[in-house]
């Protein structure tokens, strides 16, 4: 849809600057105030909303409305935080509908009617009141807890101190108000503390984060697992023939991680599936890419059961049920916390953590290479994945997770004396198929470094440089082994230099605006990321 707006507006004179789609939206905009000058902002906005198709969460601002700011989403999360230095009137906003109507048809950009209403929520008295659009709420608990969760296709109104929210048309179930929600984060769960970095912070935060999943859950005493919020869905939960695991990047490779284990305890067939390619066409976030995903399934009948880790998420809210764990906020880029959560892996994942400064003499090793295979197998093979994944988004090195069963089947050809290879063999049930890849590996003048158990002297005799973890039950021990990896890219990313080990200090964050004045990008702060 975006290539049609844009071959439209440069049928009209308009000439892009750059590929992006955001571009195409500020220029949309800009040819509907042109038209319409006696248009209110958020008029305009509503108008241009109608014209896209796909995933986003817009935030606008212009010099033709000094002092206002129309934000809006589809699929993208996206909330407002409200500070204020009195109480306000009512914990609710109410919704302001416009008329039903669609427009004609998108090719002339048939402009909507005017609805007339130009109706506020507004503060008590003074009106002291600051807003903050966020795409989460840890870019502005430094500023206020008090939050409004968006849904698809509100437009909301920043103006004269003043917050409305509007839709173009109403449904028949559609709510009449958005509620202010007061939120439970506190802001030193979001501080660097006396890491450097916040992915460091994160990485080194995981075994409190294993004990505050299962805290209230799990009776080691009885062994039973009490799972609140999905108690009363557990008689329609076995009745069900059969299990779709569904989630992108680490979520992905933590569904991967866990469907063996599913389909050996439930006896039902389990498919891991990845969002982004289950729902189609719509490559997205992959908060969105869920999202949709979810909607599908939900509209089909299945029961939605969310697993995440944030109060009050999109995802957390259109789940019939769900499990949220507790691992605290994640600000780094890449996510850790999700793929990592029993009685001593809170110790284990200390003594793991305890190799940090080996790493880091591997990382000085490595980081000025090209590339880097991870192998594994059984268990471990999620966590090439994820180890993978990990050196990509944070180094920007290539690197590839492989299935060491497939060895023989194209990736032995990239071995060689130059080419980094780490593999992980624990003494499990594949430990002798491990073990022939490894020699594959070695016959190619490889020099690998292996993650193993420790003591493990016999696998350790063929490896360059090796690290040893704990050995705990076998479906628990990619959480071990999955930690030397975060850590490696980590200090490959420092070593890089590349940005992405570390998200800037909220006082610092950007948000990138469309606006109307110089139709580009502009660096506004105390807003989003």
């Amino acid at each position: 849809m975006e290539h049609e707006v844009k071959v439209f507006l440069e049928n009209k004179g308009f000439v892009f600057e750059s590929e992006t789609d955001t571009e195409v939206i500020a220029k949309l905009i800009y040819h509907f105030y042109l038209h319409h000058p006696n248009y209110s902002f958020r008029e305009l906005v509503e108008n241009v909303v109608q014209q896209l198709e796909g995933a986003f969460a817009l935030c606008f601002k212009s010099k033709f409305f000094p002092g206002e700011c129309v934000a809006t989403r589809r699929g993208s999360p996206l909330l407002v935080g409200i500070k204020t230095a009195t109480r306000l009137a009512t914990d609710h906003v109410p919704i302001l509908y416009g008329k039903d109507h669609r427009p004609h048809g998108r090719a002339d950009f048939t402009a909507l009617p005017r609805t007339g209403s130009t109706s506020e929520f507004e503060p008590l008295e003074d009106k002291q009141v600051e807003y903050f659009f966020a795409s989460d709420a840890s870019a502005i608990i430094e500023h206020t807890n008090r939050v409004i969760y968006f849904e698809d296709d509100d437009v909301a109104a920043v103006k004269n101190g003043g917050l409305s929210i509007h839709r173009v048309r109403r449904g028949g179930e559609d709510p009449l108000k958005r509620e202010i929600i007061t939120l439970k984060m506190e802001l030193q769960q979001i501080m660097k503390g006396n890491y450097d970095f916040f992915m460091q912070k994160e990485i080194f935060e995981q075994p409190e984060s294993v004990i505050n999943t299962m805290r209230g859950r799990v009776n080691f005493e009885t062994e039973r697992v009490t799972l609140g919020g999905i108690k009363d869905y557990i008689p329609e939960i076995k009745r069900c023939r059969r299990l779709m695991l569904i989630g992108c990047g680490t979520s992905y490779h933590s569904a991967i991680a866990t469907r063996q284990l599913l389909e050996e305890l439930t006896e039902l067939p389990v498919m891991v599936e990845l969002a982004s390619d289950f729902f189609g066409p719509y490559n997205t976030s992959e908060t969105a890419d869920t999202l949709m995903a979810l909607r599908y399934c939900k509209t089909r009948g299945a029961l939605i059961v969310g697993i995440t880790n944030t109060v009050g998420s999109s995802i957390c809210r259109e789940s019939h049920c769900g499990v949220h764990i507790n691992a605290g906020p994640e600000i780094g880029v890449a996510s850790t916390k999700a793929y990592t959560r029993f009685e001593n892996l809170q110790d284990q994942i200390r003594q793991v953590l305890k190799l940090d400064d080996r790493v880091k003499l591997l990382a000085e090793d490595l980081y000025k290479n090209k590339s880097l295979l991870i192998m594994g197998r059984g268990y471990n093979y999620a966590t090439c994945l994820e180890g993978a994944l990990k050196v990509k988004e944070l180094t920007y090195m290539h690197s590839e997770g492989i299935m060491a069963g497939e060895l023989k089947h194209g990736p032995l050809a990239l071995v060689d004396e130059s080419m980094p290879v780490i593999m992980i063999i624990m003494r499990d049930p594949v430990y002798t198929k491990c073990m022939n890849a490894l020699q594959q590996v070695t016959a190619r003048d490889g020099k690998p470094i292996i993650i193993c158990q420790e003591r493990d002297s016999e696998t350790m005799a063929f490896s360059r440089k090796s690290l040893e973890v704990p050995r705990t039950v076998d479906c628990l021990q990619g959480i071990l082994t999955v930690i030397p990896m975060q850590l490696l890219s980590f200090h490959i990313a420092v070593l890089k230099e590349c940005n992405t080990a570390v998200k800037l200090p909220l006082r610092n964050s950007k948000c990138y605006f469309i606006t109307l004045d110089f139709l580009y990008y502009e660096h506004l702060y105390r807003v989003f990321y």
